[in-house]
């Protein structure tokens, strides 16, 4: 962290839950908590697993960090 307050502490997660209210919340009347919570975890799962974004060169964010994840060789 930068300093108390600095706009760069939050900015990515300032923008994930834009998407998320703009995307999913605000498109929905929700019955209860209950259904608001499950609809949001769909949400993220398709935004993480099938939504290609821009800044990831058109990856997903599985895919974009999958292939930051080291390497494993198995055993013979």
């Amino acid at each position: 962290m930068d300093g108390r307050g600095a706009w760069r502490d939050n900015v990515f997660v300032e923008r994930l839950w834009k998407s998320v209210k703009y995307e999913q919340v605000y498109l929905h009347a929700y019955d209860s908590v209950s259904n608001a919570r499950s609809s949001i975890m769909q949400y993220f799962d398709w935004y993480n697993r099938d939504r290609p974004h821009s800044s990831l060169g058109k990856k997903t964010p599985d895919e974009a960090y999958a292939v930051m994840l080291p390497t494993v060789k198995l055993a013979a």
